[in-house]
């Protein structure tokens, strides 16, 4: 039982847009939405539910049995940023180079993800990579630029 990843942007809509033409049936996001494209096109959680329960009743094995498939977990950090008002990312130049600096430093070893909450103005900010206690820190280097490019300091 193995299994391709792919990294898509934010959102149901991209999850399946690559399922689509990934050919792939299982997709979800790390907020716990799973699509079964079978089945669905957005996340749901009874037909998630369903499957489990379906597939122990063919493999006959218990949840505990199936729970032990390997996963690597990588430190992750998730910063929410309240702040006065939303500004396009592309006209936020200090959070752009911040930005930048962290991608360049982490190479192929994490990711940024930067994005403005869909209903209020608030900023979301994810980084992952090998050591929480860095990422901690570029988050506050982040949250800072980003805070300096609403207010237009700098």
């Amino acid at each position: 039982m193995g299994g391709r990843l792919v990294r898509t942007a934010v959102g149901d809509r991209y999850v399946v847009e690559a399922m689509r033409s990934g050919g792939y049936n299982l997709g979800g996001e790390q907020s716990g939405h799973l699509i079964f494209l079978d089945h669905a096109s957005t996340g749901d959680g009874t037909i998630a539910a369903l499957q489990v329960l379906a597939l122990m009743m063919r493999t006959g094995k218990p949840l505990s049995a199936l729970a032990q498939a390997s996963m690597e977990r990588v430190p992750q950090v998730l910063e929410n940023v309240n702040l006065p008002a939303r500004k396009p990312l592309e006209e936020m130049k200090l959070l752009s180079s911040a930005s930048e600096k962290v991608k360049k430093e982490l190479g192929n070893d994490g990711r940024v993800l930067i994005r403005w909450s869909g209903t209020e103005a608030k900023l979301r900010i994810m980084l992952e990579g090998p050591s929480e206690d860095q990422l901690q820190l570029w988050v506050q280097d982040l949250v800072a630029a980003a805070k300096k490019d609403v207010r237009g300091v700098g």
